[in-house]
């Protein structure tokens, strides 16, 4: 048997041994620690079937991932999924699995790419093991700060008018969150809870700027802080941010229109003007009865 054949054989061993113990740890009864436990609960019935047997396969390496990445590395990744609004109830514990199994994955297949003679893939089965998480955290990361940001404007206007209309602050916010869905909302009914257990308001919305990747919440908090301070008008800070940010809104807008016309411009140039041109030639000679045959000497 050639050394190829000895290694693919090796590797089905490893994959077949590897496949018994999962389906032996999905059936197994041992119990898992408190805080394991409850990370699997937390969000089970929001995540889907593959999500939540990966979750079961990775829980028990999850304290091994956790020691590997370290103190620092395990709050970035908590602050990273805060901001991500805890995507379909992943909590770190629940992403050390995920990084357990896809980390596992992604070694063997990259060993399998490598014995077939295609690094390439095996490169690329790597990256799945090493970055496929991340790029769901990002990308929640992103849809729910653009999100965020088309909330807030409308948010702040009518804010501004319950408060004119003579609530406090504190009671206004309520009342307003209360007819608001999506993660500003969420948001908002995480401040009232911290105001409702004693934090204080400027604390309360610090924690709010920490939680959000977004230039138009740091600018609402630092915006309302700084009226606070001066003693503006509540009512007239809201309505001053809402302006600023629609503002900023439009610029951003046309910014990316600008951008817009140089990659058009390259598109056209790079393959539409030349795929023409072909074609142009090419009708040419075809309605030219041009007899190629006589050009080429065959």
């Amino acid at each position: 048997m050639s050394g190829v054949g000895i290694l693919l054989a090796l590797l089905a061993g490893v994959s077949v041994v590897g496949a018994c113990y999962g389906i032996a740890l999905v059936r197994s009864e041992a119990r898992l620690p408190p805080d394991l436990a409850l990370a699997l609960e937390v969000g089970s019935t929001r995540t889907t079937a593959v999500g939540s047997a990966v979750d079961r396969l990775g829980m028990r390496h999850a304290p091994l991932v956790l020691r590997l990445m370290g103190e620092k590395r395990v709050a970035a990744v908590r602050r990273r999924i805060d901001r991500a609004g805890n995507p379909a109830g992943l909590t770190v514990d629940r992403y050390a699995a995920r990084r357990a199994v896809y980390g596992v994955l992604g070694f063997v297949g990259a060993l399998v790419m490598l014995a077939k003679g295609q690094p390439l893939l095996a490169v690329l089965m790597v990256a799945f093991g090493l970055f496929w998480i991340e790029v769901g955290i990002r990308a929640a990361v992103r849809e729910r700060r653009a999100a965020i940001e088309r909330t807030l404007p409308d948010f702040l206007d009518v804010l501004a008018v319950v408060v004119s209309a003579g609530l406090s602050f504190r009671q206004a916010l309520d009342r307003v969150a209360e007819h608001y869905e999506g993660p500003w909302a969420d948001e908002l009914r995480i401040v009232l809870r911290r105001l409702d257990m004693g934090v204080a308001r400027r604390q309360a919305f610090d924690e709010l700027r920490e939680r959000n990747d977004s230039e138009q919440v740091a600018q609402f908090v630092t915006a309302l802080q700084q009226g606070e301070e001066l003693g503006t008008p509540i009512a007239d800070t809201l309505i001053g941010i809402a302006k600023d940010m629609r503002r900023t809104d439009a610029q951003l807008a046309r910014r990316r229109a600008a951008r817009a016309v140089p990659k058009a411009t390259m598109v056209i140039t790079t393959f539409m003007v030349p795929g023409t041109v072909i074609l142009l030639i090419a009708g040419f000679f075809l309605g030219s009865g041009t007899d190629f045959g006589s050009i080429t000497g065959e």
